[in-house]
């Protein structure tokens, strides 16, 4: 049987990740005990319904002697957190976090250092657009990245416990990096940030359009636009919350991108259908580049089952 990477670990913030990590911590013995607590009751409740871990009624409880303790909570709500958690947590345990943005996630973790705790900052590039304790399943992080961003002062004690986390997550199922924050927040705009702004715009112009058509936008909705939308149905907060904690990089994104959009609106304009052969067929060959790094399925509808009748649907 394996041996358990943390005898005891505490996760704060029972929502789709941290529901995650305790399904997946308890199938593939990454941890003794998980202890969770949410600061909604309601969550609380609802976690200990389903059997995630033991739920406590304040953070105290939970991270009394854990190991490591996992932050769950959108990343405009790190620092307060962290702040409670670190006085309440045994000296040389871990504290770290699922945030999509590391940047501020370090800043926010790191103020609330008191020198007995190791701080690593992390974030598993896993997820669904669904959310709650309910939505979380121990196979979400099975060949997934996870990124730490380690603090760059480490000593070999501190250098240890980084080890002792990527071999937990390691056990989960991931493939571990670590990366500078800075750097994180820049590949994370492009490849995350950027798409999820684009998917929450698209589908608020259909919803204004909506009201214009008489309901046509969502009768005849091709395969394109219900990707978006399935997209644009992850957790308003934390989205919120990436955008204003990464908005240097994402506004970076943004400008790029809205140039490039200015480019093809007028190849479109102007009947230039070389320019549009050729970009589309550019971004064709980075679908196919992806597909052959093993990250996502080649197959039809990304392996999904198809609605009768949209075997055919080309959009």
């Amino acid at each position: 049987m394996t041996e358990p990477v943390f005898n005891k670990i505490a996760i704060i913030g029972a929502g789709l990740i941290g529901a995650s990590i305790a399904r997946a911590a308890v199938q593939y013995g990454a941890a003794g005990t998980v202890n969770l607590y949410d600061s909604s009751e309601d969550v609380r409740q609802r976690a200990a319904g389903i059997a995630l871990g033991d739920v406590a009624d304040n953070l105290a409880t939970a991270v009394a002697e854990a190991d490591c303790v996992f932050l769950c909570v959108p990343v405009g709500a790190l620092q307060a957190v962290a702040a409670d958690a670190v006085p309440l947590m045994k000296a040389g345990a871990v504290l770290t976090d699922v945030g999509s943005v590391k940047g501020q996630a370090t800043e926010a973790l790191a103020a609330a250092a008191d020198g007995r705790v190791h701080i690593i900052p992390g974030h598993p590039i896993a997820g669904t657009e669904q959310s709650g304790p309910e939505a979380g399943f121990p196979t979400l992080f099975q060949n997934a990245w996870h990124i730490l961003t380690p603090l760059a002062d480490g000593d070999d004690n501190y250098d240890a416990a980084v080890s002792t986390l990527e071999a937990f997550w390691t056990q989960l199922g991931a493939t571990v990096e670590t990366m500078d924050a800075a750097r994180h927040d820049r590949v994370l705009a492009i490849t995350s940030h950027l798409p999820h702004l684009i998917a929450f715009n698209i589908v608020a112009t259909a919803f204004d359009m909506e009201t214009v058509e008489q309901g046509e936008v969502v009768k005849y909705s091709a395969g394109g636009f219900r990707d978006f939308t399935r997209i644009a149905a992850s957790d308003p907060v934390m989205w919120r919350d990436v955008f204003l904690n990464n908005k240097d990089a994402v506004l970076e994104c943004l400008g790029r991108f809205s140039e490039d959009l200015a480019a093809l609106q007028r190849a479109i304009r102007w009947g230039d259908g070389e320019t549009l052969f050729n970009e589309f067929n550019r971004a064709r060959s980075i679908r196919k580049a992806i597909i052959d790094a093993g990250q996502d399925s080649g197959a039809v509808n990304f392996g999904r089952n198809l609605p009768k009748g949209d075997e055919d649907e080309g959009a």
